[in-house]
């Protein structure tokens, strides 16, 4: 065989035909051959804008709450109190038989005792609102300002039946909290307590609010609390409870406790009912409540056995009335089962006594109630309840 044909037969005829089938991959199964571009696992994020958004973080809230912070820690006080409190000694040493070798060591009887506690700047005129029990039968109280000054305040007037008190103290240029509007506030907000627990100094912690209007706490003779998971310390009595916006909605009071510290349960009086505390102290020197004349007892399902009514009624069985009191002028007696007050129904003591002393003295009172099965409505005229003393 010549050399051109073995050229031929070795070299460009097996090219040929290997540059046929490559040819024909690529026409029938490019697949095999280009490699496929892998989809990425996650999704390249858009750059809308690259400077940070750390004011709008702030203000919405998730990232920082620091605006509401600066907003309303101004306005919370620390609260220092000082009380002199007799020293007991044992009888024995008041003997004067024994009083003849004690002579040259004289022992005190009394001491002082400190309390701590935290306020609210409620006006830039000095008022401040805190808890009855922080300040109370204290001889000196001593307000710590977050800015650092110091100032004595002297006691306004007091309201120990939902334990608050009014203070007010002389200063210059005092900064003060914004209220927020009445009803504002719903069951899963998120609040900030803000407050002196354990005089470690002024503290904030967060929550939400867990529920709103609690009662039957056996803590005061008025009770419409809110509930929060915030954490509230000794301490913290008195201090503020505020919304994502730096207003206040509440007046941190108590804390649900089986340790002494905080377990998530805590209670603040809402805002409303401490202004208008307030607004009638520094009016009036006392607060003003309306005031029915009744003493009365919820329809419980014994007590509704017991006198033979039907099983399904509800409201509140009048069990005394105060002579010349507005419901014995309005015709109520002994007996008689409210059911509706002012469109409100009467099922729940607390809440029947609240609707009342919300009222003012002359404000009339629409009463429906049953007596002797059949159902009647009169309407009275609210007096004025006298406030009880922290003593009383």
């Amino acid at each position: 065989m010549s050399t051109s044909s073995t050229i031929v037969h070795r070299i460009l005829l097996p090219s040929a035909i290997g540059a046929i089938a490559a040819l024909s991959i690529l026409l029938w199964a490019p697949g095999w051959v280009i490699p496929q571009v892998m989809q990425p696992i996650f999704d390249t994020p858009t750059v809308i804008n690259a400077e940070p958004q750390a004011d709008t973080l702030r203000t919405q809230g998730p990232v920082s709450y620091a605006d509401a912070v600066d907003i309303a820690a101004p306005a919370v006080v620390n609260i220092y109190t000082r009380k002199i409190v007799q020293r007991k000694t044992h009888p024995i040493l008041n003997d004067p038989y024994f009083k003849r070798f004690f002579r040259n060591r004289p022992e005190s009887s009394e001491r002082i005792q400190s309390s701590l506690g935290s306020g609210v700047i409620m006006a830039g005129n000095g008022y401040i609102l805190t808890n009855n029990h922080v300040i109370d039968g204290a001889d000196e109280i001593l307000i710590s300002l977050r800015d650092g000054r110091d100032a004595s305040a002297t006691v306004v007037g007091t309201d120990p039946e939902a334990d608050l008190a009014v203070l007010r103290i002389e200063l210059d240029n005092i900064p003060h909290i914004r209220v927020a509007s009445e009803h504002s506030l719903a069951v899963g907000d998120v609040v900030l307590a803000i407050g002196n627990p354990f005089g470690v100094g002024q503290t904030v912690t967060m929550g939400i609010v867990s529920a709103t209007g609690r009662n039957q706490l056996g803590l005061n003779t008025y009770e419409d609390y809110i509930q929060t998971d915030a954490a509230i310390n000794p301490g913290n009595s008195g201090g503020a409870l505020v919304n994502a916006y730096g207003e206040l909605v509440g007046l941190n009071t108590a804390i649900f406790s089986q340790s002494g510290g905080n377990e998530g349960i805590g209670f603040a009086i809402p805002s409303e009912v401490a202004t208008r505390s307030l607004m009638d102290i520094a009016t009036h020197g006392t607060t003003i409540r309306g005031w029915l004349g009744i003493e009365v007892q919820e329809a419980t399902p014994t007590l509704i056995d017991a006198l033979g009514l039907p099983k399904e009624l509800t409201g509140l069985i009048v069990t005394g009335i105060f002579p010349d009191g507005p419901a014995e002028l309005a015709g109520l007696s002994a007996g008689d089962i409210l059911v509706d007050i002012n469109g409100k129904n009467t099922s729940d003591a607390r809440n029947a006594m609240n609707i009342i002393a919300a009222l003012r003295p002359g404000d009339r009172i629409d009463i429906e109630y049953i007596r002797n099965g059949e159902t009647q409505s009169t309407r009275a005229i609210a007096g004025q309840r006298q406030q009880k003393s922290s003593k009383d």
